[in-house]
């Protein structure tokens, strides 16, 4: 996931299929972004998110999410249906994309594209392997940004201050925190 290029407040969250190259970009908000990194990440708000709230109630009514299928591409706009169990039923619940992700991270179930789709909107990478997953590919930045806002913070001050964001619930500012700790134990 990264800051989207093309639109202002949006994020690029990139799908892909271990051992493939063919990868699908879905332009999704920052609400949706926060919630997905925050899962990615395994960070666990004070108070639940409201996908977290989702899955309290799913499992609490004995409902599970069994897969996520992204169905339909129209004018630029990406569909899905959650495929949702209970009591031996199965049920297909209408979803926006960037929910049905963050839902599907939450049930630890697979998403699926129809093959359409990704033939219409999909990509190719052709990068160098980066990451767990030697297939994974994503473009590197070529040059470094500007000085970063928490710079002048060492280690112990960017956790302190991460542990505050969370606990006021301000995910925004716990994933820039995140990230700048990210970038520091890669370097």
């Amino acid at each position: 996931m990264s800051y989207s290029q093309s639109q202002t407040g949006a994020y690029a969250l990139i799908l892909g299929s271990p051992g493939e190259k063919r990868r699908l970009p879905i332009i999704i908000g920052g609400a949706e972004a926060q919630s997905i990194a925050m899962e990615l990440e395994k960070m666990k708000p004070a108070r639940p998110l409201t996908h977290d709230l989702f899955k309290s109630l799913a499992d609490h009514f004995m409902i599970s999410v069994k897969e996520v299928l992204i169905n339909k591409f129209e004018e630029g706009i990406f569909f899905s249906v959650l495929m949702c169990e209970h009591l031996g039923e199965i049920t297909e619940i209408d979803s926006r994309t960037s929910d049905a992700v963050a839902i599907a991270l939450r049930f630890n179930c697979p998403i699926f594209v129809d093959e359409a789709i990704l033939e219409e909107a999909g990509i190719v990478m052709e990068d160098e392997p980066i990451g767990e997953d030697p297939e994974a590919e994503i473009e590197l930045p070529k040059t470094r940004k500007s000085k970063s806002q928490y710079a002048d913070f060492n280690e112990a001050q960017l956790n302190e201050m991460l542990k505050v964001a969370i606990e006021k619930e301000n995910y925004e500012e716990a994933s820039h925190l995140r990230d700048e700790l990210s970038k520091r134990n890669l370097e």
